[in-house]
C-alpha cells in the first residue's frame, strides 16, 4: 500500500509509484498512434467513414456506467478485506484480555496467544499464494508448528489447536465455564475473518462481465477518432490518449483493487497488520515488542 501526503500539483504529474501509467503506457501510445494514421489516411484523399459525436457520447456514458460499478465492486472488495483484518486483529486482542482475565497461569496465556499469532501469519501467507512459513519463523515449538504446517488449512489448524488448549484447560479445572465461553466465542470470528478472507481470495469478479467491460473499452477506444476527426482534427490523438489514459486507468484500477491480498502497490499491507498482531501479543505477554514496519519509498507491505 503507498502511504504518503498529498502531491503537490506538479509533482501529482510526475509521480509514477503506485500509479498505473506504467501499465497502460503502450495502450495509450497504440491507440494515439492508431489516431494519426486515420488523420493521415483521411488528410491523404480517402474518405474514412464520421461516427456522429452524439453516438460517441451515449456509448462512451454507457461505458463509464459499467466501468463505475466494476469499480465499485472491486473497492467493496477491497475494503471489506480491510475489515476482516481489523477483525483479526481485534479478535487476537479480545482474545489476549480473556486469557488475562481467565488464565492465571503465564504459561497457559503465551501458548495460547502464540498460536493466535500463528493463525494471523499463516493465514496471510496462504492469502498471497507464497508458500508457508518454516517452523522457525513461528513463535511455537517445532513440533506443533511442522504438525500445523502439514494440513491443507494450516491457518485453520493454528485455531483448532487453540481450541483444543482451551477445551483441555477447562477439562483440567484451569478455566471456567464462563471463561471457556468467552474465549471459544473469540475464536469463532476469528474463525469467520478467515473464511471471509478465503471467499475474496477464492471468487474473483465474474469472468465474463471483466471480459465484456474490456471489449468494449478496446472497442470505444478504436471507434472514437473516427467521432473526432472534423471536430478535433489534429488534436485527435490527445483527446483520443485522455480518454484512453481514463478508460484503460479505471479498468486497470479496478484489476488492482479486485486482488487486495496481493503484494501490488495497491494491495494491503499484511506484513504490516501481521505485524500489529505481534505487537500486541508480545504486550500483553509482557515481551519486548518488535517494532511497526514503516513504509519504504512509501511502499508498506
Amino acid at each position: 500500500m503507498i502511504i504518503r501526503d498529498q502531491p503537490s500539483a506538479l509533482r501529482l504529474f510526475l509521480v509514477m509509484q503506485g500509479s498505473v501509467v506504467p501499465r497502460i503506457f503502450g495502450k495509450i501510445v497504440a491507440v494515439a498512434l492508431l489516431s494519426v494514421a486515420i488523420l493521415l489516411i483521411d488528410q491523404r484523399g480517402v474518405r474514412l467513414p464520421r461516427i456522429s459525436v452524439a453516438a460517441m457520447s451515449v456509448f462512451g456514458v454507457a461505458l463509464s456506467l459499467f466501468l463505475g460499478f466494476r469499480n465499485n465492486a472491486a473497492y467493496d472488495r477491497w475494503w471489506e478485506a480491510r475489515k476482516l483484518w481489523g477483525g483479526i486483529i481485534g479478535g487476537v486482542r479480545t482474545l489476549a484480555r480473556d486469557a488475562t482475565i481467565f488464565l492465571r497461569d503465564p504459561a497457559d496465556r503465551a501458548d495460547l496467544l502464540d498460536h493466535a499469532a500463528a493463525f494471523a501469519h499463516l493465514h496471510r501467507h496462504a492469502l498471497r499464494g507464497r508458500g508457508m512459513p518454516g517452523p522457525d519463523d513461528l513463535s511455537l515449538e517445532p513440533e506443533p508448528a511442522q504438525a500445523m504446517l502439514a494440513c491443507r488449512n494450516p491457518a485453520d489448524a493454528a485455531l483448532r489447536a487453540a481450541g483444543e488448549r482451551i477445551g483441555a484447560l477447562r477439562t483440567s479445572g484451569e478455566l471456567s465455564d464462563f471463561g471457556q465461553m468467552t474465549m471459544a466465542r473469540t475464536l469463532a470470528e476469528l474463525g469467520a475473518a478467515q473464511a471471509g478472507g478465503e471467499r475474496i481470495a477464492t471468487t474473483p469478479l465474474p469472468f465474463v462481465y471483466s471480459l465484456l467491460v474490456r471489449r468494449t473499452t478496446y472497442l470505444y477506444c478504436f471507434l472514437l477518432p473516427f467521432g473526432l476527426i472534423d471536430a478535433a482534427n489534429w488534436l485527435t490523438p490527445v483527446f483520443v490518449a485522455a480518454v484512453a489514459y481514463t478508460f484503460f486507468g479505471l479498468q486497470t484500477v479496478t484489476h488492482e483493487l479486485e486482488h487486495p491480498f496481493g503484494i501490488g502497490a495497491n494491495a494491503l499491507p499484511l506484513d504490516a497488520l501481521c505485524r500489529v498482531v505481534d505487537i500486541s501479543v508480545a504486550e500483553a505477554l509482557g515481551r519486548p515488542a518488535p517494532e511497526p514496519l514503516r513504509p519504504v519509498n512509501y511502499l508498506l507491505l
